[in-house]
């Protein structure tokens, strides 16, 4: 079967409240493409995949650093099962699988080395030149930064793809809280910021919460911060476990855990099928239009398995998130974000030659450490190490 057979088949599935690429809204610049890239989204996903930004995220910390142990998550290995479990939910809720997959897999390109512990540091440091989100900075990225083609800014990514990722954590009801980038990019190419994201984009939120979850009781059971045993004090988790242990005695840690994974994964991602389906239903959505009018989030979890969510999120947060281990890699992450930026800040010409561009010294401050925050965000954790050894040996 080729190509435009199998996307003929796809949209034929799709539910009207699907977003179809057949009727995608374009890009804001406007491109000639080879006859047998058919699907914009199919050409999303290869700009995404390619891009420098998302190499990078092979070498980006999820909770512990990259360099620390081959078999923990990064950044890349998150935002690729976040894909996967994307995928699954838009076959099951019929909605559009490249692009719920593509929102998935670009939706942490913005993060700074050292994961949320490096983006709470640079944040700190750009408090009196509009803060930074990783958030915003994956539309930086996609728009401005990452450009590699000759005749377009950024990677030039279709609107559908675009809206989901500036809206992937829900729409901007209050125009004063939109961040100045998004607000001006908007201006030029409307987004529809006030109305509600795509059920694909939303899709994609939910499976980042879905993954993260259970990969960090993976990796912080690797990393012995807790164990086994204090897991059956969870709700439907601890069942889970137990009941695999009272199945298999025997079973080897690895096996239990890899196995109690793939269960309390296929557990959540039901309930989400199920609860969405509910909802859609409810509220009678038939239509895009629809999804876009409705205030709030249509694909979530069942209230019961919300409160096991928020249990669960509570546990590897004082387990795991706030354990000495990871506060010693939190702390090294401020010092290392801290000081780059000050060191950048306090030598222009310096930080001139890394951009290979003098006319960085003519800019006024706001947009001198807005160049260095994008600097220090597109580090992997080793570059970021490495550069702060250099400086401090010089």
């Amino acid at each position: 079967m080729n190509k435009n057979s199998e996307n003929k088949i796809r949209r034929s599935n799709l539910a009207g409240y699907a977003v179809d690429e057949n009727f995608s809204r374009g890009r804001l610049i406007c491109e000639n493409f080879f006859a047998h890239q058919s699907s914009p989204f199919v050409i999303d996903y290869e700009r995404i995949i390619n891009s420098s930004a998302f190499r990078r995220l092979q070498y980006k910390t999820q909770v512990f650093v990259n360099h620390q142990g081959d078999h923990y998550r990064t950044r890349l290995t998150h935002s690729l099962e976040v894909a996967q479990i994307a995928r699954l939910l838009a076959l099951a809720l019929n909605l559009n699988r490249d692009l719920a997959e593509n929102i998935s897999l670009a939706h942490d390109l913005g993060h700074a080395p050292f994961g949320h512990a490096g983006e709470e540091a640079l944040n700190k440091k750009m408090q009196n030149f509009g803060g930074f989100s990783h958030n915003v900075h994956t539309f930086k990225i996609i728009t401005k930064i990452e450009t590699r083609f000759a005749l377009v800014e950024g990677l030039n990514l279709s609107w559908e793809t675009l809206e989901g990722l500036a809206k992937h954590n829900g729409r901007f009801s209050d125009k004063n809280k939109i961040n100045q980038f998004i607000a001006n990019y908007n201006k030029i190419f409307d987004l529809e910021l006030d109305k509600s994201p795509s059920l694909e984009a939303q899709v994609s939120s939910l499976s980042d919460d879905i993954a993260y979850n259970n990969h960090d009781i993976e990796d912080g059971l690797r990393a012995d911060l807790f164990n086994v045993e204090e897991l059956f004090y969870l709700p439907v988790i601890g069942e889970i476990y137990q009941k695999i242990l009272e199945e298999y005695p025997n079973i080897k840690r690895e096996i239990l855990v890899g196995e109690a994974k793939k269960r309390i994964t296929a557990t959540m991602i039901a309930d989400v099928i199920k609860t969405s389906n509910d909802n859609i239903e409810k509220e009678g959505i038939i239509t895009y239009k629809h999804v876009q009018e409705f205030p709030i989030f249509l694909i979530n979890f069942s209230q019961e398995m919300l409160k096991v969510n928020y249990a669960l999120k509570m546990f590897l947060m004082k387990k795991m998130y706030r354990h000495k281990i990871v506060n010693i890699m939190t702390n090294n992450a401020n010092e290392i974000i801290g000081d780059l930026f000050d060191y950048y800040f306090a030598n222009p010409q310096i930080f001139a030659n890394c951009l290979a561009d003098q006319s960085y010294l003519s800019k006024d401050p706001q947009v001198q450490a807005s160049l260095i925050a994008n600097y220090i965000a597109g580090m992997t954790d080793r570059f970021a190490i490495n550069t702060h050894n250099s400086i401090l040996n010089n």
